[in-house]
């Protein structure tokens, strides 16, 4: 009785091994899966970032040379004023609300912004994927260390329950022999 019990005991842990084998594989697929989707993303996110910052960067520095441009022309129109005082009166659009110049100071500083909260969205960014890939890899690690040892005392399982089996015919042929005995001594 003691070797039936035995004998199902290592069934019913050989399946259930299996099934953590199974469970296991699955999480590293489901891992791996997740793993390559957030690297295309960021892959995705990090060019267009780039992008971004390279055209706000060129953004300000075309603004800025727009400015200067700018602000020699409205220098050299003083100069042209103080030559003909009639013009004083006129100021032309230059003082107007700010005119051109302080438009031109404002999508500077627009660009600025963009700038800079693009590359903290980027940094951030970059900084969440390393901390989710480094995360996955341990985690996948693990499932993958977990999965070889189950496979291991799957093995063992498998090999004591075969040898259990075993034992456990060799006790019934010996039982067997022994009732075929009894009943050839009972009979006689």
């Amino acid at each position: 009785e003691r070797l039936s019990a035995d004998d199902e005991a290592y069934k019913q842990s050989i399946v259930d091994m299996g099934e953590k084998i199974a469970t296991l594989v699955q999480e590293q697929a489901d891992l791996t899966t997740a793993m390559k989707e957030a690297t295309a993303q960021r892959t995705k996110e990090n060019e267009e970032n780039t992008q971004t910052i390279a055209d706000a960067k060129a953004g300000v520095k075309a603004v800025k040379s727009a400015l200067v441009v700018l602000r020699e022309f409205y220098d050299k129109q003083e100069s042209f004023v103080q030559q003909a005082p009639e013009m004083k009166a006129y100021g032309g659009m230059s003082q107007a609300k700010g005119g051109v110049v302080g438009m031109l100071e404002v999508i500077v500083t627009d660009f600025s912004r963009l700038l800079a909260d693009t590359e903290a969205s980027e940094k951030a960014a970059a900084s969440e994927y390393e901390s989710f890939m480094g995360s996955a890899q341990d985690n996948k690690k693990t499932k993958h260390e977990t999965e070889v040892k189950t496979r291991l005392d799957k093995d063992t399982a498998e090999f004591e329950q075969g040898r259990n089996f075993k034992e456990l015919q060799l006790v019934e042929k010996e039982m067997i022999k022994h009732n075929e005995y009894l009943e050839a001594c009972w009979f006689k």
